[in-house]
This record gives structure tokens, sequence and C-alpha cells, in this order.
């Protein structure tokens, strides 16, 4: 499940990803908001070395690689944190600005355990995260649904033996290939997309026919009790030809393609509505 989020702090951007069901925070990102060094990765290598020296070397103990997207659009293994062993690494930095930084991390760390008590609340976030960007409230029913199936996917996969970021990647691939005609990299090129989330750019049918190729998936795994990663590409493509299959009726009946290059929130007529 990818559970990467970014976080702002003042404007500046704060990568962080659910690890040990705690939030993980970016040190180099921390570093860059705290000290506005171009050259956050040579502070933070300066700063192990000075904490070890002093005697901290259990900071670096409490230091974990963790796969965090990257402004390519790539993962890649990053140094994280959990929030005390990034507030002793702030403590280590003198800036004007690491007060402020730690009432918001640990606000940051508070609302995730309210979170873990009571899931709704992350839920009510994230509703009202999509509606502050101007997303509709029959769209976000759909997004919010959609990711409740993505996570009930990636939870079969873990479960069975699909344990790599790498795994998850290419068996989405698969089932999107098969669904659309197109890969997830290829769809965020139709839509002129980067780094940004392509299900958050895809409009109503496109989540509608996503959802249908995971969920198919999900329930031919469980069907089937598929095992190992093999296996569970030839579901992936089942469970996607199912949805590809509907897919290609439906636009045999409308006479046009569901897979758009439009962004969801720059079509002409959504603009209009979030004006009036």
């Amino acid at each position: 499940m990818d559970n990467t989020k970014i976080a702002l702090f003042k404007g500046k951007k704060i990568r962080r990803t659910i690890h040990k069901n705690e939030w993980w925070f970016s040190i180099v990102d921390i570093i860059e908001a705290l000290t506005g060094t171009d050259r956050p990765r040579k502070y933070w290598n300066d700063l192990k070395k000075k904490l070890t020296e002093e005697g901290y070397g259990e900071v670096s103990e409490k230091i974990g690689q963790l796969k965090i997207e990257a402004s390519d659009g790539k993962k890649y293994l990053t140094d994280c944190a959990d929030t005390e062993a990034i507030f002793r690494i702030i403590q280590s930095i003198p800036s004007p600005k690491a007060e402020p930084f730690k009432r918001w991390l640990a606000k940051v760390g508070y609302e995730r355990v309210q979170e873990i008590e009571n899931p709704e609340l992350a839920t009510k976030r994230t509703r009202m995260l999509y509606k502050l960007k101007g997303y509709s409230d029959d769209w976000i029913e759909k997004r919010m649904r959609g990711i409740a199936i993505r996570e009930e996917l990636t939870d079969e996969w873990q479960k069975r033996e699909a344990t790599e970021q790498k795994d998850y990647e290419i068996l989405t691939a698969e089932i999107s290939r098969a669904t659309f005609g197109i890969t997830p990299g290829e769809y965020k090129k139709l839509k002129r997309l980067k780094r940004q989330n392509l299900r958050d750019h895809m409009n109503d049918l496109e989540l509608i026919f996503t959802m249908l190729g995971e969920r198919a998936t999900t329930e031919i795994h469980r069907t089937e009790d598929s095992k190992g990663v093999a296996k569970l590409q030839k579901d992936a493509k089942a469970g996607g030809n199912i949805a590809g299959g509907a897919r290609k009726k439906l636009e045999k009946r409308l006479g046009k393609s569901i897979v758009s290059k439009e962004n969801y929130l720059k079509q002409p007529e959504k603009q209009k509505r979030l004006k009036e």
C-alpha cells in the first residue's frame, strides 16, 4: 500500500510515509526547511558524523531507509526517522525555525495517533482536502471508494507474497494495461502529469473502471487462493481484462474513448461549475 504523503511546513514540502504504523519523515526535507541550505544531503551527512562523535549514536540506530517518491516521480531509498528521532535531530540544528517546526511536527504526530484510534478521522481529513481543491462531492465519493478498494487489493498482495514496491508496480501496470490499454506511466504522460497522483486527475468513468479492474483482481486472488507474484500477475491481467471488456463495450455504445488526456479539474464544464 502506498502510504507516502507530502506535508507542508510554511510552503516547504516534507515527504513522509507510514512505517510501523507511525509517520516517518524525510530527514533531508526537514533539514532543507529549517536551514535553507541548497545542499541538505551534505548537511545531513556532516550532522550524522557530529551526532556520532558527541555520543548520540542511538539516533542513527533509529533511522531507516524507506522508499519515498522524488521529484522525478520515482521512489528512492531515503533516510527517514520517526517523530522522536526527528526531535533529537532538530535539537542539533541551530535554527530560529526549530521551535515552530517542533510544534508542527507534534501536531502531525498527534493527528496520526488520532487516526489510528479512529480511522474515520483520516477519511474525513482526506475528503476535506479534496473538497478544498475543488472536487465535487460525487467525485470524492468515487475516489474514496477507490482508495478503499486499492487498500484491500494491496493487503491481499502483501499476504500473497508480493512484498516489494516493484512487485506492486508490476501488478498495477498489468491491471492498467488490461483495463485501459496503457500502463500508469503512459497514462500520466497522456495527461501531461509528472509527480502528481494519476487517480486524482481521472474523471468519473476512469475511476469506475479502475475500481472494477482492481476489485475483480482482488476477488480472483481470494477465490483461487493465489500465491506468488507470477500467479498474482496472471490474476491482475484477468481482472483488468474484465474491466477492459466492459470499457470497450461502453466506448462502442458511446462512440468515444473513455481514456482521456484531460485533467478532471481542468475540464471547462468543471471550472465553470466551480466559479458559480
